[in-house]
């Protein structure tokens, strides 16, 4: 079986399962599967589902899904079509088959514009959602984005599809098919490379001053950028140019694109010395030899890491100062990073580079300290086997892309049976999964309706700040507790579909809602929910089920019965008033409620007593590691920080009891101390026979 078939079966038993346990439509969990694959890989923000379809032919009109408000999208609206086959191997499509998918979205698109059709639907329809939608924010709309979303192979070699036509506002469409689905989830590339040929497409090769010398780690530029080119490049790939940039420009709300759009229009020729300029990355460029030196001609897979907003500023002046783009221009600073190096520079030049605001490391890459711990944990925390099963098993976290089917395919046959019984795969998580368990526990249910990455994001500034305080928090009694709220938050989405008040759609809204209610009614100043005995059992408790489905229905009622002046329901669940509202209702529990609670004091003392043990289990690691290390090193250790002036008196004590071993042992304390002092030198420059 090739790479490929494997991938698809895996993909159906996946969606089959999900549809089986939640009592959804095959292509309905197929579509929850794969959009949050795009959420993930950058090309919608938030995806919301709207699954409506009417005629036939040349009549039939369809939509799945649409990628939220286009105002929160520098004007670009994105509408998603499935196209699903239930099929037992692997089917392909072509160039011939696009229209015949794609045109129905696009006469919805027609029919959703006028205030007839928006007419003939009731408001719960979730093509009214998306017609009101489209009625209202279509004269903001600059482009229309299609996603089509198939588990199919697409084998067409011409982009270049004729579609029904539209009017004035441009369309564009991106295929995700089974193929491109395989290569992201197993190596987080979706994409082909994007070559950039200035010489070609945008007027010319751009002058450059190598800025690195011959033999330097990470070769790098110093170019001018021409305002023009740099909109031009950013209306044909768009977010692509920022994916390794926490920040996405803002539309001009902020007072920073304010002054420099104000710049564009009033003093262009003023531009480069106000702006910082722009810092970005690339796999490779090529260079050639011109009558003024040095140029670029060609760049590939450009990011820009810090000026996402100075981009889009520039970008917006092609409709409103065009004019004045011939006088711009920018200074960019490139750094060209090889690809296997990507994930541990690019994330530093981001973070070092956006200085204008605090952002926190853990808004940028997968290797922060918090996502490493989290893995560790996950490869090793133990959960015992639930009731009926004989087989212990792990959760695990999947820091970056393609961490699991890539561990998996390394193995035989029978390992690989042997990984689905430690690690199942509905025990997988990823970082965008856990910001969804965490935040919904937290009572932030409207942030996370805003979609994976905007609630990551928030997320993670959160983390980051907890963290650079201290990094106590997150041990591995918050990871099994963690792991519980995972459970009751794919419990809610099994259960939810299944209740005789579910109409069909919301139920992502519905699930983080009701989760945030009976957590912020459970959890007090004297009793919280009892979070250890759910993941000590590997079960959810049917009295807790019974509330979170108390919970689910008041959330449904709340969310689709919006604050008058508002009639999209996805857009009013995003908002902070419908948080309000779910919260200061009084809801009734079963009696047998209190069972799934416990004293706040116990579940503090449990805290207490894990970091205990955590600390004497760390003490006597440090002391092990110092006795191992020998009284030689640590007498090295000593001569080099105090020739060096390096160490305070209290470092210079400790360390002159490691180096007089073995007639003085260091405690636990002191070796912990001696290890840190340890590192410090060695960041300065310390070292004893490569060690």
């Amino acid at each position: 079986m090739g790479q490929l078939e494997e991938y698809y079966q895996s993909l159906m038993a996946d969606v089959r399962r999900e549809a089986d346990a939640s009592g959804v439509m095959m292509v309905e969990a197929f579509f929850d599967q794969m959009t949050e694959r795009l959420t993930e890989a950058g090309e919608l923000e938030v995806v919301d589902r709207a699954f409506y379809q009417s005629g036939d032919g040349a009549q039939r009109v369809r939509i799945d899904g649409y990628a939220g408000d286009p105002r929160d999208g520098e004007g670009v609206l994105g509408l998603i079509v499935c196209d699903f086959v239930d099929s037992e191997d692997v089917r392909t499509f072509g160039k011939s088959d696009l229209p015949p998918i794609l045109n129905p979205l696009i006469r919805f698109l027609s029919k959703a514009k006028t205030e007839e059709f928006l007419e003939s639907l009731n408001e719960v329809n979730p093509a009214f959602q998306v017609s009101d939608l489209i009625i209202k924010t279509w004269s903001q709309v600059t482009k229309v984005k299609l996603i089509l979303v198939s588990n199919r192979q697409y084998i067409g070699r011409d982009d270049a599809v004729k579609l029904a036509h539209t009017g004035a506002v441009p369309i564009t469409y991106s295929v995700w098919d089974l193929a491109r689905f395989e290569r992201f989830d197993r190596s987080g590339q979706a994409r082909e490379d994007m070559v950039i040929d200035f010489a070609r497409d945008f007027g010319g090769a751009l002058p450059a001053l190598k800025a690195s010398q011959a033999g330097a780690a990470l070769e790098s530029y110093l170019m001018i950028m021409p305002g023009q080119q740099l909109a031009e490049i950013y209306d044909r790939w768009g977010a692509r140019l920022l994916e390794a940039n926490v920040r996405s420009f803002l539309q001009a709300r902020a007072r920073t694109n304010k002054g420099i759009q104000k710049t564009i229009r009033e003093e262009p020729e003023l531009f480069f010395p106000y702006n910082n300029g722009l810092s970005a990355t690339a796999d490779e460029v090529t260079c050639v030899r011109t009558g003024g030196g040095l140029a670029i001609a060609s760049i590939s897979n450009l990011q820009i890491v810090n000026g996402a907003q100075t981009t889009g500023s520039i970008h917006a002046a092609l409709k409103s100062a065009r004019d004045m783009l011939p006088r711009v221009f920018v200074q960019m600073k490139l750094t060209i990073v090889p690809p296997d190096r990507s994930e541990e520079i690019v994330p530093r030049i981001s973070e070092f580079a956006n200085t204008q605001n605090k952002v926190n490391a853990a808004d940028f890459f997968s290797n922060h300290p918090f996502h490493v711990r989290m893995e560790q944990f996950s490869r090793n925390v133990i959960f015992a086997a639930r009731d009926g099963e004989r087989h212990d098993s792990k959760w695990f976290y999947e820091r970056s892309r393609g961490q699991y089917i890539n561990a998996r395919s390394r193995l035989t046959s029978a390992q690989q049976k042997k990984f689905d019984l430690e690690f199942p795969k509905a025990q997988l998580f990823s970082k965008t999964d856990l910001a969804k368990f965490e935040f919904s526990s937290a009572g932030h249910p409207h942030v996370v309706s805003r979609g994976a990455q905007k609630n990551f994001a928030e997320f993670a500034k959160e983390i980051g700040d907890t963290w650079s305080k201290s990094d106590a928090k997150y041990d591995e009694l918050w990871f099994k507790r963690l792991v519980a709220k995972a459970m009751i938050f794919r419990k809610l989405e099994a259960e939810v579909p299944r209740q005789p008040w579910y109409e069909g759609g919301y139920r992502a809204n519905i699930v983080t809602y009701a989760m945030a209610k009976v957590f912020d009614d459970a959890n007090g100043e004297k009793q919280v929910l009892d979070l250890d005995t759910i993941w000590r059992r590997q079960a959810v408790q049917e009295p807790l089920v019974r509330a979170l489905l108390v919970a689910a229905a008041e959330a449904h009622d709340v969310i689709t019965h919006p604050t008058s002046g508002i009639r999209n329901m996805s857009e009013w669940a995003k908002q902070q008033a419908c948080w309000s509202q779910l919260k200061a209702r009084k809801l009734k529990y079963g009696d047998d409620f209190g069972n799934c609670l416990v004293l706040a004091e116990t579940a503090q003392s449990a805290v207490r007593e894990a970091r205990t043990r955590k600390a004497m289990t760390d003490g006597i690691s440090a002391q092990t590691e110092a006795v191992n290390l020998g009284t030689d090193f640590w007498k090295q250790l000593l001569e080099w920080g105090h020739a060096r002036k390096q160490l305070t008196d209290k470092e210079l004590q400790i360390l002159q009891v490691c180096a007089s071993m073995p007639r003085r042992l260091p405690s636990d304390l002191q070796a912990k101390v001696a290890l840190d002092v340890l590192g410090r030198l060695r960041s300065q420059g310390f070292s004893q026979n490569g060690q």
